[in-house]
């Protein structure tokens, strides 16, 4: 025997000899932790400890069972054995003896599918511990080696990572997840996809185009039902043509099982909602406010003729009487108060019963379930940009953000969102006014440095020297999160300070960067520049074409915050009727001027917005999926 051969043989008769010795010591030290002693000597006759089936008195194999087997089982079969027992200690809710094991067993062994199937454990076992984060970090080692060693997910897999996605608040993945465990599972019924439907159903709009781009088993079907129920499952007659229209479209579709009883689904008796009060600032400093959102809700009313309208100035009402001020005026409904110090004034009225919409949101959430809100947080914008511009694979983002309150909380959520789905935060430029801005942008993208390092090389070299600035290679997106005014001056600079010899960064913004009273001054300045924005200050298939162009008739010098008040108002008259439907059917959407509402199950309304761009000195809706 050769020297090299030899040494081969007694190292792989010392790993043996190693691993059966740890093969020994787990299984004694689990089954002691177990306390199975008793146990093990009762069932001992059962049990074939070779390579025939185990088998118990009742045909059940215990784990403990299973780990007095493998204690006189050959190394690969004892270690299959030990797999086996990591995943029956999950079922037997022994969590703790099932991730020790697994995280033991993972050291013992170089086979891919057994290192795939103990990753699971790992992750079933923290999951089941509530230690949802090292869960995902399992599973992601778990993908991993499926990727590398071309494993096979299991339907374990899906299941695990659609609990712990929704668990992690990203509900997007957590469906995605369980269309592909659905796929993957050859034990499925009615009920799973009725689940699965519900799932979809909670949705917002926008979330169910980033869905599709991920393209999941049996999408397109999933979308075009979701696109007949969110636009049309209000209005039982049409829903019904639109579902048989599906049900010829989509006939191998696994949601035909469900179908019959969307269409036999019943809307629950609807009180008549005819006398409305709402409550505006109508005097006082904030008059400019109130009277922007009642010339929406009364330009809404000429298309609703069939209501009652009281207006009440917040601003000299008296909170203590407002109750019975309402009975005389015989209200069914409540629109408003529309300020946020309002909003608290009213709640503070307990006695008031009536269902309402409030126009802000609360400090406390203290409400009844017939008080709803119609929220315009800029952070719902934030997470529906930072989640959209993550699957377009950016590594090295940077968020430009002006020091002001509003523009720092869309750039905190954006960052918080960005990190929650790509695991790292990005870089936060914070910017002041004036010159101070330009200068800060130039620090961040390090042009500061080049132009000094090519000062110190110019002073060095005698000779005259050509060069560029270069700009920072690894910035690869901006999100600017600014005034009009301040985006004016921030995107040419960006642009200047990018190197000739780098790749154009593309620059996205949220709406506060845009402005409908510079869209028709062909702002080249603005090129390429990328935002969300409401359907109202976009022109698009969506926004009231003949209404904005009479508003900007009336109005023309009307500010765009107030712009987006007046579509606030607008929308909320619409809601009145709408929102005991939406309630009765998460799947219900009011396509509106603010954006595409969905009525959450904290009877708060979200918004999908649109996406715009400056392109050829116009601005154009453009799709980001």
């Amino acid at each position: 025997m050769s020297q090299t051969n030899f040494l081969f043989s007694k190292k792989s008769t010392l790993y043996r000899i190693t691993t059966l010795f740890s093969v020994a010591l787990l299984t004694t030290t689990l089954l002691t932790s177990c306390g199975t002693s008793k146990n093990i000597a009762d069932n001992k006759g059962a049990i074939d400890s070779r390579n025939q089936p185990l088998e118990s008195a009742n045909n059940k194999i215990t784990s403990q069972q299973l780990l007095l087997a493998a204690q006189t089982q050959e190394v690969k079969i004892a270690t299959a054995t030990l797999i086996d027992a990591s995943e029956l200690l999950i079922g037997e809710e022994s969590y703790n003896q099932a991730l020790w094991l697994s995280q033991q067993l993972t050291a013992l062994t170089d086979n891919a599918q057994d290192k795939y199937r103990l990753a699971l454990v790992s992750a079933d076992s923290l999951l089941k511990l509530t230690e949802v984060e090292l869960a995902f970090k399992q599973l992601e080692v778990a993908n991993k080696i499926s990727t590398d060693n071309n494993v096979i997910h299991r339907e374990n897999y899906y299941f695990l990572l659609a609990d712990i996605q929704q668990r992690r608040a990203l509900e997007i993945s957590a469906v995605n997840a369980k269309l592909h465990w659905f796929s993957s599972s050859s034990n499925t019924d009615v009920d799973d996809i009725y689940e699965l439907w519900q799932a979809l159903s909670l949705l917002s709009t926008w979330q169910v185009s980033q869905l599709a781009a991920l393209d999941p088993p049996y999408i397109k079907g999933w979308q075009q039902l979701l696109t007949y129920a969110h636009k049309f499952g209000g209005d039982i007659n049409r829903f019904d043509a639109y579902l048989s229209q599906w049900q010829g479209d989509f006939s191998a579709h696994p949601a035909q099982a469900i179908i019959e009883t969307l269409k036999i689904t019943e809307q629950s008796p609807q009180a008549l909602i005819e006398n409305i009060a709402v409550i505006l600032p109508l005097s006082g400093k904030q008059a400019s406010a109130g009277k922007a959102a009642q010339q929406g809700i009364l330009a809404a009313y000429s298309n609703i003729p069939d209501k009652n309208l009281t207006f009440i100035d917040a601003d000299t009402l008296d909170w203590t009487l407002l109750n019975e001020q309402l009975i005389a005026l015989n209200s069914h409904f409540i629109i408003g108060p529309l300020l946020k110090n309002n909003v608290d004034k009213f709640l503070a009225q307990g006695e008031i019963l009536l269902p309402s919409l409030l126009l802000n949101t609360l400090k406390v959430e203290q409400r009844s379930t017939e008080q709803f809100i119609l929220s315009m947080r800029p952070e719902d914008e934030a997470y529906q940009a930072a989640t959209t511009l993550s699957r377009k694979n950016y590594r090295s983002p940077v968020i430009l953000s002006h020091q002001d309150t509003a523009s720092k909380r869309i750039a905190r959520a954006f960052s918080k969102q960005w990190q929650l789905i790509n695991g790292y935060a990005p870089e936060v430029v914070y910017f002041e006014k004036g010159k101070m801005m330009q200068e800060q942008l130039k620090a961040s993208l390090e042009v500061d440095s080049s132009q000094a390092r090519i000062k110190d090389l110019k002073i060095r070299v005698k000779q005259s020297i050509d060069s560029e600035p270069r700009n920072r290679r690894d910035i690869d997106m901006f999100y600017l999160v600014g005034s009009p005014a301040q985006t004016k001056l921030l995107k040419p600079y960006i642009d200047v300070n990018t190197s000739p010899f780098a790749t154009i960064i593309p620059v996205y913004a949220s709406s506060r960067s845009h402005s409908s009273k510079q869209d028709s001054s062909k702002h080249n300045d603005l090129r390429n520049l990328i935002f969300t924005e409401m359907p109202w200050l976009l022109s698009s298939q969506q926004q009231n074409a003949q209404l904005a162009d009479l508003s900007k008739t009336l109005w023309p010098s009307r500010s765009d915050s107030l712009q987006r008040i007046f579509a606030m108002g607008y929308d909320s008259l619409y809601l009145v009727d709408k929102l005991p439907l939406m309630k009765q059917k998460p799947y219900v959407r009011h396509y509106g001027q603010t954006g595409i509402l969905k009525l959450n199950s904290n009877n708060t309304l979200t918004r999908s917005l649109l996406w715009g761009i400056y392109q050829d000195g116009e601005v154009a809706e453009i799709a980001m999926d």
